[in-house]
């Protein structure tokens, strides 16, 4: 099978092709503009082979994505790239339209006019998957906010969307899109929609490696507001095999809810963090005695949604999947991976992997 994924050098695209090369023999066909967060040291230099093929392509361009479809032929389209940044979105909206909106409308067009001229017996075998956030359905009510012993609501496949961001309204709407074209045009899709990911080669501008570096090299940990905000935290190679699950099982039409179970404040998320550090790397930075000494509260996000947390029972009952991590287990995955892995995020924080991105060019 021959699986084409967009976003293929971000952190989950990354996690999806690491699967992929190592647990099937199936061919991996990466589509990656290589933004600031895109890596392709993100794919480890001993998967390279003839079943990996790397395409540095924009989504946004038709013609450069209608020549990736004709030369590669792939049977299924896993479609993860994405702007995701939610601060950055609210910085700078445009980006955020441009690559999830106008992007994924430029990739359904292509598929679908690849899909529209294949041989019957390959339009049957042939699934565009698109990937998505719990974001889209705008928060929950907190913990806080109910009367003592009510049970807590979750995240279903038919909760109505309720986007807080420009973030979350930009992969709305590309959801929207996917979906129109399933039953417009009769085009074979499929939707996830995941919680909050964190693991190895996550880039360091989202909360979890940001803490974990930003401790290590003794500055601030920044916490919005109180850090009360509730989310639930899938480690995210259980994401890829849900991804992979559903890309070869998933029903066409359907959406599937992925989450891992791990509902936890944004502060008990960072204090734990502290706490495996004390553990994993105790010499610490001058003047630090524990790293929950470097804990600073700041000016809330605008629109912050209170809580996140997914029902995922369909995916389960119908393909059989569960996330093999906790939250403890996957943290401390987490926190090793960063330990022993500097050089890879040294060179993103330095910048060096980005000069010789361009250098490629």
């Amino acid at each position: 099978m021959k699986i084409l994924v967009t976003g293929g050098a971000g952190f989950i695209g990354s996690a999806v092709v690491r699967h992929i090369l190592t647990s099937s023999d199936d061919t991996v066909i990466n589509v990656d503009k290589l933004t600031y967060a895109g890596n392709k040291e993100s794919i480890p230099a001993e998967l390279n082979s003839e079943r990996y093929i790397f395409e540095q392509v924009d989504i946004c361009d038709a013609v450069a994505i209608k020549r990736v479809f004709e030369q590669h032929q792939p049977n299924v389209i896993m479609h993860l790239a994405a702007e995701s940044h939610v601060d950055r979105s609210i910085d700078g909206p445009g980006e955020f339209i441009q690559t999830n909106v106008v992007g994924t409308y430029t990739l359904l067009e292509a598929a679908r006019a690849y899909w529209q001229g294949l041989a019957q017996d390959q339009k049957s075998s042939f699934i565009f998957h698109h990937i998505s956030t719990d974001e889209v359905y705008g928060d929950l009510p907190h913990p806080n906010e109910l009367p003592e012993g009510t049970e807590l609501p979750l995240f279903t496949e038919e909760t109505p969307y309720a986007p807080s961001s420009p973030y979350s309204s930009s992969k709305a709407s590309s959801d929207h899109l996917v979906r129109a074209w399933q039953r417009t045009y009769g085009m074979p899709t499929v939707v996830t929609n995941c919680s909050n990911n964190y693991g190895p080669y996550h880039f360091p501008e989202k909360l979890v490696p940001h803490i974990i570096l930003n401790a290590l090299a003794g500055k601030a940990l920044p916490v919005y507001g109180d850090g009360s905000q509730i989310r639930d935290w899938l480690f995210v190679e259980d994401h890829a095999r849900a991804l992979y699950l559903v890309a070869k099982s998933g029903k066409v039409g359907e959406t599937y809810n992925i989450g891992g179970h791990n509902e936890k404040r944004n502060l008990q998320v960072v204090e734990t963090i502290c706490d495996l550090l004390d553990e994993l790397a105790p010499h610490k930075p001058e003047g630090i005695n524990f790293y929950r000494e470097l804990i600073t509260f700041v000016k809330d996000r605008p629109g912050h949604d209170a809580r996140y947390a997914i029902d995922a029972s369909k995916i389960q009952l119908e393909l059989g999947w569960a996330p093999v991590e906790t939250f403890e287990s996957g943290i401390r995955k987490t926190v090793l991976w960063y330990l022993d892995n500097k050089q890879w995020w040294q060179r993103v924080l330095s910048g060096a992997y980005q000069l010789d991105r361009l250098g490629d060019k």
